[in-house]
């Protein structure tokens, strides 16, 4: 099989990137972890103090920029600027400037080829919020990947305390709602479940059930494309 990739969209928390990097292990696809790289954005624009939700601002701030994606043992590693960042990206403060970065068209255009190009290049399973309705509407295989907002802020807690990361529920908790809603709201390319995806809520499942699940749907694809 040449191409065959996979879409998985849903909301802040649900999963998405420990299940597809996990899934794609397995079966010998390319992970990428697209709210990474607007992580990466989100933590450049921070860092210079600009306000996340300036389009102008962050515009100005693209060209200077060197976004770069690497892998080490299996897990993708962001830097910039040649920094590796991949820590620093996933403090609760740069959730939400993650979120508003994402949500202009600029910053969205800037980043769209990276993402086409490595799907062009690889057998990929690529997560983030628009992947099947924007980045790539023609992938083979669209899942949207859902839990009720408190499993997902007890599942996100978990890997910030693992990470050495100290935060509470009720933190995290309202970070995942004000995300949901930004990004279910925002103009360009809101959060929303493709018309042709497989919708897979993984509330009352764990992590191992739920890895089960998504990999038996990627696997019977696959053969049905082979």
């Amino acid at each position: 099989m040449k191409n065959f990739d996979v879409a998985i969209d849903g909301p802040s928390g649900a999963g998405k990137s420990s299940l597809a990097r996990r899934c794609a292990a397995e079966l010998g696809l390319l992970y990428v972890d697209t709210g990474a790289i607007y992580r990466t954005v989100g933590l450049a624009a921070r860092r210079l103090g600009l306000d996340c939700k300036d389009e102008q601002a962050v515009a100005a701030l693209l060209p200077e920029l060197e976004i770069g994606m690497g892998y080490e043992n299996g897990e993708q590693r962001m830097f910039l600027n040649g920094e590796d960042v991949s820590r620093e990206i996933r403090m609760p403060e740069i959730s939400m400037c993650a979120s508003d970065v994402s949500a202009h068209a600029v910053v969205r255009d800037f980043l769209m080829e990276m993402q086409r190009k490595l799907a062009r290049e690889n057998m990929v399973i690529m997560d983030g919020r628009d992947i099947g309705t924007v980045v790539l509407p023609d992938a083979k295989l669209k899942i949207y990947l859902t839990a009720s907002a408190e499993a997902r802020a007890e599942r996100r807690m978990k890997e910030l305390l693992a990470k050495g990361v100290e935060t509470g529920f009720d933190e995290v908790l309202q970070d995942i709602l004000r995300r949901d809603e930004q990004d279910m709201n925002r103009e360009v390319a809101p959060l929303r479940q493709a018309e042709d995806a497989v919708r897979v809520d993984t509330t009352e499942l764990d992590f191992d059930q739920s890895f089960e699940l998504l990999c038996s749907i990627i696997r019977q694809r696959m053969e049905e494309e082979a």
